[in-house]
């Protein structure tokens, strides 16, 4: 458990220091795109593919909205992942397979900016206590999702 402390103590530092503007709270990094809602969406999901992950699925909540008479600002989710990466970390707590596969959100407020927020994997091993052997699959999933998510909002 305090080596999960100290990577979400790491990945905190970490945003303070990113280039772009980024946030974190309770498990969830948020970072500033460069970009408009629709163009950090393919941007993200062109380099999840290029990453080698699988996308599973994706949901644009704002035409679900649209559908039933609602107004919702550009908030889409995109869901990805692989068997090598997440099985690991199920072999040590199956219920974290309720935060797998991964999942990135875009979206925008109500000032136009848009934003890419994800969980951190760090805080989803620390949620579902998987010990010191999913400590690899943590890392590797912690640097991917901060190399996809730098490559998809910023210029």
């Amino acid at each position: 458990m305090r080596l999960f402390t100290l990577i979400r103590i790491f990945a905190l530092i970490s945003a303070c220091f990113w280039e772009t503007q980024a946030m974190a709270t309770d498990g969830l990094i948020t970072i500033k795109s460069s970009f408009g809602p629709q163009d950090t969406m393919t941007r993200l999901e062109t380099e999840v593919k290029a990453k080698g992950l699988t996308v599973f699925a994706h949901v644009d909540h704002a035409a679900g909205a649209a559908a039933v008479g609602m107004t919702l600002r550009p908030t889409d989710l995109l869901i990805f992942g692989n068997a090598k990466g997440g099985t690991p970390l199920m072999q040590q707590a199956q219920t974290i397979g309720i935060d797998l596969p991964l999942k990135a959100l875009v979206w925008q407020d109500e000032q136009g900016a848009t934003w890419l927020s994800y969980n951190d994997p760090a805080y989803l091993g620390g949620r579902h206590g998987v010990g010191e052997p999913a400590r690899t699959a943590i890392g590797a999933m912690t640097a991917a999702l901060h190399a996809i998510a730098t490559k998809a909002t910023a210029p």
